[in-house]
């Protein structure tokens, strides 16, 4: 096969889950396809040099993090948290989804949803996070922190649509 075939094969395969996590990292649909074709792009330049095919989702999440972080660097945004969160206990209740999670992450500063996607989703350490938005471990901790807080306090605020 074609390294133009086999690549074209990974996208239609890996497509849908990759759109899902680049839309976690952005969340905005317009810059989750942006961001996903940015990172698939570097993926085809260095389609020759990636050995391990089996790591290839881990080399497009990496691509989508790093430009995503370029991205909002660039941007230079100055989002601040809340020092003041409401006091909402956090109830479980079987009706919350998927769904109303990333509505949640949706609704989060840009830097508190990056911390967050980078030490949940991509089960990065906090040094590590440390060093891919620029910024010391403690801004990390109280980043995610305070993003944490927010997602409990929005999770129970907000009713379920099921």
């Amino acid at each position: 096969m074609g390294n133009h075939e086999e690549f074209r094969e990974y996208v239609v395969t890996r497509g849908p889950a990759l759109l899902r996590a680049a839309h976690q990292l952005t969340g905005n649909p317009s810059d989750a396809e942006d961001l996903l074709q940015a990172a698939l792009a570097k993926t085809y330049v260095a389609w020759d040099r990636i050995q391990d095919r089996s790591s290839l989702d881990g080399y497009v999440r990496r691509a989508m993090v790093n430009i995503n972080i370029s991205w909002w660097r660039r941007r230079k945004l100055q989002e601040y948290p809340s020092d003041e969160l409401p006091e909402v206990p956090f109830q479980q209740d079987v009706r919350h989804h998927h769904e109303d999670l990333e509505r949640a992450l949706e609704r989060l500063p840009v830097r508190q949803r990056t911390a967050i996607v980078l030490r949940y989703y991509e089960d990065m350490t906090e040094p590590e996070i440390a060093k891919a938005l620029g910024i010391s471990i403690g801004t990390v901790k109280s980043t995610v922190s305070r993003g944490m807080a927010k997602l409990r306090g929005d999770m129970a605020v907000q009713p379920s649509l099921n």
